[in-house]
């Protein structure tokens, strides 16, 4: 029996818009691309139910369909989908050697990186059941607001993110309650100026979630001033959560160039990396738009730049 690795040409590493549209050009490119889907098979859009704003599905469609009708284009040009996970990385090998799910060693000519970011949660019990079964908790407002228009909404977090989200839903939402942990925020002057000088924004200060209320849908939210310790329930219908991503970058570090936060940096108009033949695409290097359409399209760039790589290598 051969211990010798099996050598791929073109290895993607995550499988949500970004992977999937990698995949999808990799191949039509004849790079014969192999894809490995991690643990969550097409990304955090298999946690979304109703996607509304991704480009030519007029009545929309559902996360998980989304994916399924990407990964079967991507297959359908030959894309090897496997599922797994890679757990380990030589990047600065020569071929890039890496392990999937700790055991199987593979190598490969080029690694495009498409291994997303997950958002941070509170981790109340009702959080979770109420966002796995789409009852109106959400960690994206520009995805998911327009569904909560006219409606009374709160949203968690402190940051330029949850400023921004915050002012993005008050034009849509009759009343916006902002939970703010402490007394003050972590977001710049300009978004804080923002955020308070808009009438219909409501900052609860120095205040923690306790609960969410309702069975299928959000009800209410239970909050608890931790100056006073006093609870109060705010009537709403949804609930976003804005305290941050963490990118899915953890087995790249020491390698690849990072930002503070855990974002692969490329250069600049592409989607190349600090390490030759190694590029990153959607969430896990963009920290700005992470919707699932900026994210095809850097999978779009991904596969482009990992050709014309090969291709001055003579390799293609």
């Amino acid at each position: 029996m051969s211990t010798t690795p099996e050598h791929i040409h073109c290895l993607i590493i995550g499988s949500g818009p970004a992977g999937y549209t990698a995949a999808i050009y990799a191949s039509r490119a004849d790079l014969k691309p192999v894809l490995y889907t991690g643990m969550t098979p097409g990304g955090q859009l298999t946690e979304t139910t109703e996607v509304d704003n991704f480009p030519g599905y007029p009545k929309g469609i559902t996360g998980p369909e989304l994916m399924e009708d990407l990964k079967a284009q991507a297959e359908r040009f030959g894309t090897q989908v496997r599922f797994g996970l890679v757990t380990k990385a030589d990047l600065n090998a020569s071929p890039k050697r890496l392990w999937v799910d700790e055991s199987t060693e593979i190598t490969a000519d080029t690694v495009i990186i498409s291994t997303g970011a997950s958002a941070k949660w509170i981790g109340l019990e009702n959080e979770t059941r109420l966002r796995m079964n789409a009852g109106g908790v959400s960690a994206c407002a520009v995805c998911d607001g327009f569904f909560f228009r006219g409606q009374e909404v709160a949203i968690v977090g402190a940051g330029d993110t949850a400023a921004e989200e915050a002012t993005y839903l008050s034009k849509l939402c009759k009343k916006v309650y902002m939970i703010v942990r402490r007394g003050e925020m972590r977001a710049s002057k300009a978004m804080q100026h923002r955020v308070l000088n808009t009438p219909n924004i409501e900052v609860l200060w120095n205040s923690v979630t306790e609960d969410i209320l309702g069975k299928d849908g959000v009800e209410g939210v239970v909050v608890k001033n931790t100056e006073t310790n006093q609870s109060q329930t705010i009537n709403v219908t949804g609930f976003f959560v804005a305290i941050g991503h963490k990118p899915n970058t953890d087995i790249f570090k020491g390698q690849l160039t990072m930002d503070e936060l855990g974002y692969i940096e490329v250069v600049p108009g592409s989607t190349k990396t600090n390490i030759e033949g190694v590029f990153a695409v959607g969430d896990c290097a963009d920290k700005h738009y992470r919707q699932a359409v900026t994210a095809a399209g850097s999978g779009c760039m991904g596969a482009l730049d990992a050709e014309r790589y090969l291709a001055a290598k003579g390799d293609h």
